[in-house]
């Protein structure tokens, strides 16, 4: 580990991590571009094959950048998608970056550093940044926006200049040390740990836009909502937030496990799809109407009535059910198709009942700031469930890419073991440490080899 490091994890001030010399290079889990072909003609795209984790060049920070410290990361199914090579490979969108020139050029490389999560410690700062302070705690926003692009100014994700961060640009957060722009940036909240943060921004940040935004569904008090995989990290989130704002959350599992988990995050209606018939997608659209009507059935015989909006980010799988399942000026509101791009419905459906499909992508930094806001209110519980070290970050991938993770995986990388970053120990104590991220499974928390950071460590 490199002097810089060992000073984060030692507690130092800022003053004596900004006298620290910059690493020449850093550990980081990545793919390489030799490796884009492999999974050609392959049925079994087995992710830990692809994952890389070893040393890459630290490269130099533009003035509106920051290089974080990352603690611990998490993953997202946009890492399953890279390390897949699809729907193409990352590596397009690295170049297309790059002919932007300037500091773009630097993340068209032959390795692409991955991860869109992360919480740790700001260590340097370009000279244009005037709001964020080395030995800062911080978490990650998604959000890779061009503040000199004009729409920017008006949401930062209708920008054609933003990009999903450690997706679409290099340098990401499933590594030691991650480059980020400095409007990416959110204070950690104080009572968490490193893992437990670092599982929220873009599943939390993403779910608050879906739904409670002006952008999203807006859906108010006694709204029933339909959330598909709701012990997924998306899913976990959006249950808490129509809680939280006095909707109805009705939320769908796969399995009588992935039930006792939804029931013990408060969810008002808990659906096993495979009681009701709904355990494969629908082969055809005579399927899609018949399957729609029986989880119809199911979710007015619990509430009385049709959702207002469905939460869909399975995709092909669920989305013509969705639109079916809404009553008469619902909305099916959709951020992302983890079970493939291609929808179909019907859409009589649609336009007879005047409902809304309306797409939604990431959080700019307000809606960030405002999800951030309620973790740190305790308002908010993160959705980890499970922490890998960065050796093992295959395994990790691979857990998300074969569905058989509940909640968020989180990834510990410069942390040596899980449990460290609280620094309001007496707010977690009034919160409730039994409350916070409620999904978890003590039994699985990595712990990787060393020794624990002896207490009061800012750091730990």
């Amino acid at each position: 580990m490199d002097g810089l490091a060992e000073a984060v994890l030692a507690g130092a001030s800022p003053e004596e991590l900004a006298r620290e010399e910059l690493p020449g290079e850093y550990l980081a889990s990545y793919l390489h571009e030799e490796d884009a072909g492999m999974f050609a003609g392959v049925k079994d795209k087995d992710v830990r094959r692809s994952l890389r984790v070893g040393r890459v060049p630290m490269p130099e920070l533009a003035p509106d950048e920051a290089l974080v410290a990352v603690m611990a990361s998490s993953i997202n199914y946009n890492t399953v998608w890279s390390a897949m090579f699809e729907p193409l490979p990352t590596f397009d969108f690295l170049r297309r970056f790059a002919r932007q020139g300037g500091f773009a050029a630097r993340h068209s490389q032959p390795y692409h550093v991955l991860g869109s999560d992360a919480a740790g410690v700001v260590v340097r700062v370009g000279s244009g940044v005037r709001h964020v302070r080395i030995g800062d705690h911080v978490v990650v926003g998604t959000a890779y926006a061009d503040d000199q692009d004009s729409a920017t100014h008006s949401d930062a994700m209708l920008s054609g200049e933003t990009r999903a961060w450690g997706y679409e640009t290099n340098f990401g957060g499933l590594a030691h040390y991650a480059v980020v722009r400095v409007n990416q940036l959110i204070p950690k909240p104080t009572h968490l740990t490193w893992e437990e943060a670092a599982s929220v921004p873009l599943c939390g940040g993403t779910a608050y836009r879906m739904l409670v935004s002006g952008r999203g569904a807006r859906f108010k008090q006694g709204d029933v909502v339909l959330i598909w995989g709701a012990t997924g990290g998306l899913g976990a989130y959006a249950v808490q937030l129509v809680k939280n704002g006095g909707g109805v959350p009705v939320g769908v599992v796969s399995s009588e496990e992935k039930a006792s988990l939804l029931r013990r995050l408060g969810c008002d209606v808990v659906i096993n799809r495979t009681e009701i018939g709904l355990g494969v997608p629908p082969s055809g659209p005579e399927q899609t109407v018949e399957m729609g009507k029986r989880l119809g059935r199911r979710i007015r015989a619990e509430v009385g009535e049709d959702p207002h909006v469905a939460f869909d980010y399975v995709g092909a799988a669920t989305f013509g059910i969705s639109v079916f399942a809404v009553r008469r000026g619902g909305s099916v509101v959709t951020c992302g198709s983890s079970s493939g791009y291609q929808h179909s419905y019907d859409n009589r459906y649609l336009w007879m009942n005047l409902k809304r499909i309306i797409g939604s992508h990431g959080a700019n930094l307000q809606e960030q700031t405002e999800c951030n806001r309620l973790v740190q209110l305790g308002m908010l519980m993160p959705a980890l469930s499970t922490a890998y070290p960065l050796a093992e970050v295959g395994e990790a991938v691979r857990l998300v890419q074969t569905n058989q993770h509940t909640g968020k995986v989180g990834v510990l990388c410069m942390a040596p073991h899980a449990g460290l970053g609280v620094t309001d120990s007496a707010l977690r104590e009034r919160i409730g440490a039994d409350r916070i991220a409620p999904l978890r499974d003590s039994s699985r928390a990595a712990q990787a080899p060393g020794t624990p950071l002896a207490a009061p460590s800012p750091v730990g």
